[in-house]
């Protein structure tokens, strides 16, 4: 669950490595806590859907949760957003 999530066990640095060597076109992280503890921000600073494109990185797109957990803050809209963003 996302507040089980401890950073120290996050390789932030190595995660943006691999994206630097693999060149993904999007990412997409199914927990704001996992995209606060990248953009080392709260994850109420974080918003739900497509971020703030950073020309160093690939399209990253913050989604909420599919775990049934999460299921009373689920919204469809940022999934759609990827999806259409995908098919473009």
């Amino acid at each position: 669950m996302d507040h089980q999530i401890a950073a120290e066990t996050i390789d932030v640095p190595g995660f943006r490595a691999k994206m630097e060597t693999y060149r993904p076109r999007t990412i997409a992280f199914t927990s704001k806590k996992a995209a606060s503890l990248f953009y080392r921000r709260p994850s109420a600073a974080i918003s739900l859907g497509r971020q703030v494109r950073d020309e160093s990185l690939p399209e990253i797109f913050v989604l909420p949760s599919p775990s049934g957990a999460a299921s009373g803050h689920w919204t469809i809209e940022p999934w759609r957003e990827l999806a259409a963003w995908i098919a473009a």
